[in-house]
């Protein structure tokens, strides 16, 4: 990103299997990757259960791409976390890790007093505001008790329709770049 530009960080939040990591979780992560390192994007994954003999990002990584064909089999992910662009957390209790900027749920559901649009968004990013977007992976979302924690909400579609998790990222993001170089 240029100058100026605050720094966007795709957060998955896992509301899937919170007890054992499962397919869903390794084909969203290698998805995500790559559309972080495409969009000069970083990824934190919130929540995810992962082997505690995994201990740093790149070990993560490269656990994850190991069987995977996505995002070059994987390598996309990999690059990122060599980069430092890949960080893991613990499920929020009071907040979202405030190093990664101002949490914005994405959601099909936003409450109106926290609506934002995408293009509000990108003025946010624009005018140097890092920001979190965070992404539900699971069948039900984000869940309430998280839900409620950022300050604005934005949904993408802009009516409402309820996208799979991979495909709200890659719409979020890619709507977002278009924006910011326009």
């Amino acid at each position: 990103m240029s100058m100026g530009k605050g720094r966007i960080t795709i957060g998955l939040y896992n509301s899937y299997n919170p007890k054992q990591f499962q397919e869903p979780h390794r084909r969203a992560i290698a998805r995500a990757g790559g559309l972080a390192m495409s969009f000069d994007m970083n990824l934190a994954l919130i929540g995810f259960p992962f082997p505690e003999d995994l201990r740093t990002p790149v070990e993560l990584a490269n656990w994850v791409a190991g069987t995977t064909s996505i995002g070059s089999h994987g390598g996309y992910f990999v690059d990122l976390a060599e980069k430092g662009r890949f960080h893991t957390f613990p499920y929020p209790t009071k907040g979202f890790p405030p190093q990664l900027g101002e949490p914005i749920l994405t959601t099909s559901k936003p409450d109106p007093k926290k609506s934002i649009t995408v293009r509000q968004l990108a003025e946010m990013v624009e005018r140097g505001q890092s920001v979190l977007l965070v992404f539900g992976l699971g069948p039900h979302g984000v869940p309430k008790d998280a839900a409620v924690i950022p300050k604005y909400n934005v949904d993408v579609t802009g009516g409402g329709y309820s996208l799979e998790t991979c495909t709200a990222v890659g719409s979020v993001t890619g709507a977002l770049h278009a924006l910011l170089y326009e």
